[in-house]
């Protein structure tokens, strides 16, 4: 009964991770900014971590089935 709540979990958090290291790295190779107002090399370097951080911690989740 307990793995439902694991599966949608580690699935929404490993393709939210996947799509934000997706697009930080699609918007730093076409030289586009990764967020408005913000240093370019920090914005990559901080949403390049937070996507690792989101897919590390969807196949946690995965790992507690």
């Amino acid at each position: 009964m307990e793995s439902g709540p694991a599966i949608f979990a580690g699935a929404a958090f490993t393709l939210f991770g996947a799509a934000l290291l997706l697009w930080t790295g699609v918007r730093v190779r076409q030289g586009e900014p990764v967020a408005l107002g913000v240093a370019p090399r920090a914005a990559a370097v901080l949403a390049g971590l937070f996507g690792a951080v989101f897919v590390l911690l969807g196949i946690w989740c995965f790992g507690r089935l």
